[in-house]
């Protein structure tokens, strides 16, 4: 089980180059992302910012408009400077990388006990979560951020009594992933716990609390600033029941559509998942990851309690401290699967380390215990691995890159009135001086006399050479009443014209506007 290649030092390298290798075969197998949230908000906020649409537009993204595009500045360039399946497999490559944090945390918890067997085990379960693969080579947040996450645990777990510095870059590293995708901050609370079981907790915590706060305002400083400037709100539209900006009603937005309904379901999700019950996606995914954490954990106490003694290090402890508070935190605050890759890629490590722990205790020392742990790992890492099924966030084949064709009528600049998402990703293939105004988001309302109000009003009051369409997704429902809000109604004197949409299934359509009769 712990058997090594023969020049250790050539592992890493082999680990790195193979997880570059692996995301990148596996984003050129999947496809072209054309995922919901590069439609509505990753590729529009990038641009909006780059060309500073934010002081001309009014929400087309809705209230995603408002998170921070920073994250997605990556994704962005890749799809912009280079041929689609080249910065596709770039972007799979750089996903990869997570596989390379979860080796070394590995490694960091098990010592000389990490081997072919041990290593390759947690790497199999890691490469091959629902969700994980889901997002290789998508623009997706939350596998980019995965890895400096882990990279943070990884310095947490290895620390020794003097290690301030560990905590410090551990801090800036996960308080970093925090200021660019807030739901982050579950890892920063497990973190937090983790650090308890330091052997100076104290000055653990303190040095993790100052690199989180570096960290965060390093990456997320500057867009809460910008919110709190023109909204009252560091975190618009979030918490607006809080910060009462006058922008939006005063209600704090939360998404509770996957939250468990009582303390049961909320125990019973990781047998859900391992039957393809998806209670906390979108779209279907199949996971036996957690399920067998379930019978492990308690299975590890019971051997504790044989042995009369703790099993774990104290590396260990801090560990299942950092997943299990992780956990609790996403489970309470969204249960959306998305959000916990952090935890997915962490099942790998932690179903091998509880697996050695259990069984090599049973009769320490004992050759059969040893050689019986290393069997038992192989066949559930295997199984896992089969059993796992990915989400489908929609592809393009590479064949079939999205370059629509504008029609002539759409090429001079317009106001667009967007009455439903996701159509953001339109903005950019319009004329440059064009406006758009989403209307249609019905969970962040335009209130009226606000600022939003003001800017849509003085927009039509002032009009463009193209004059003023309508923008939406057949496939998507369309709120139109609210033209009339705004004094406009349909002309169908003017035929509509159509713009292709990522989604085959789907067209975009944009249709003329005029005054409404009084």
């Amino acid at each position: 089980m712990t058997e090594r290649l023969r020049n250790p030092a050539l592992v890493p390298i082999a680990i790195v180059v193979g997880s570059l290798l692996a995301g990148a075969f596996y984003a050129g197998y999947a496809g072209d992302d054309v995922n919901w949230d590069w439609q509505n908000y990753h590729d529009y906020n990038v641009w909006a910012l780059i060309h500073g649409r934010y002081a001309i537009d009014v929400m087309p993204a809705g209230l995603q408009t408002y998170f921070n595009p920073l994250v997605y500045f990556l994704a962005y360039g890749l799809r912009q400077f280079l041929p689609p399946l080249v910065g596709g497999l770039a972007m799979g490559a750089i996903h990869g990388l997570n596989l390379v944090a979860v080796y070394f945390l590995t490694r960091a918890l098990l010592g000389s006990a990490t081997g072919v067997v041990t290593a390759g085990a947690a790497l199999l379960i890691a490469a091959t979560g629902p969700m994980t693969l889901s997002e290789v080579g998508t623009s997706f947040s939350d596998i980019l951020t995965a890895a400096p996450i882990l990279a943070g645990v990884v310095l947490i777990v290895s620390a020794g009594e003097n290690a301030r510095a560990r905590y410090l870059v551990a801090g800036l590293l996960i308080g970093a992933m925090v200021g660019l995708k807030l739901t982050n901050v579950v890892f920063a609370a497990g973190a937090t716990v983790a650090v308890l079981f330091a052997m100076r907790p104290v000055v653990a915590i303190g040095y993790l609390a100052v690199g989180g706060v570096i960290g965060g305002l390093a990456t997320g400083g500057f867009w809460s600033l910008m919110l709190w400037r023109d909204f009252g709100n560091p975190v618009f539209p979030l918490f607006n029941g809080f910060f009462q900006s006058p922008e939006l009603p005063s209600s704090n937005l939360l998404d509770q559509q996957f939250l468990p309904r009582s303390v049961a379901e909320g125990l019973a999700y990781p047998i859900y998942w391992l039957r393809g019950l998806h209670r906390t996606s979108e779209f279907p995914f199949r996971d036996a990851r957690f399920a067998v954490l379930l019978i492990l954990l308690p299975a590890a106490y019971i051997v504790r309690v044989i042995k009369g003694s703790s099993i774990f290090t104290r590396r260990d402890m801090q560990f299942i401290a950092f997943f299990a508070i992780s956990y609790l935190a996403w489970l309470t605050l969204f249960s959306i699967q998305r959000y916990a890759i952090v935890l997915e890629l962490s099942c790998g490590p932690l179903i091998v380390l509880l697996l050695l722990r259990a069984i090599t205790n049973v009769r320490s020392g004992d050759y059969l215990s040893v050689h019986a742990a290393g069997s038992a790992l192989a066949i559930v890492a295997i199984g896992i691995a089969l059993w796992s099924q990915p989400a489908d966030w929609w592809r393009r084949p590479w064949s079939n890159p999205y370059r629509p064709v504008i029609s002539a009528r759409l090429r001079q600049p317009a106001t667009y009135i967007l009455l439903n998402k996701p159509t953001a990703y339109i903005a950019p293939l319009l004329p440059a001086r064009s406006r758009f105004y989403q209307i249609g988001d019905i969970v962040t309302p335009i209130v009226s006399g606000g600022t939003f109000d003001k800017r849509i009003r003085a927009g039509l009051a002032d009009p463009l050479p193209g004059g003023v369409w309508e923008i939406h997704d057949r496939n998507e429902v369309v709120q139109w009443e609210q033209l009339a809000r705004f004094g406009l109604t349909t002309d169908p004197s003017k035929p509509c014209a159509e713009i292709e949409s990522v989604n085959p299934a789907s067209v975009i359509q944009v249709c003329p506007l005029k005054t409404a009769a009084r």
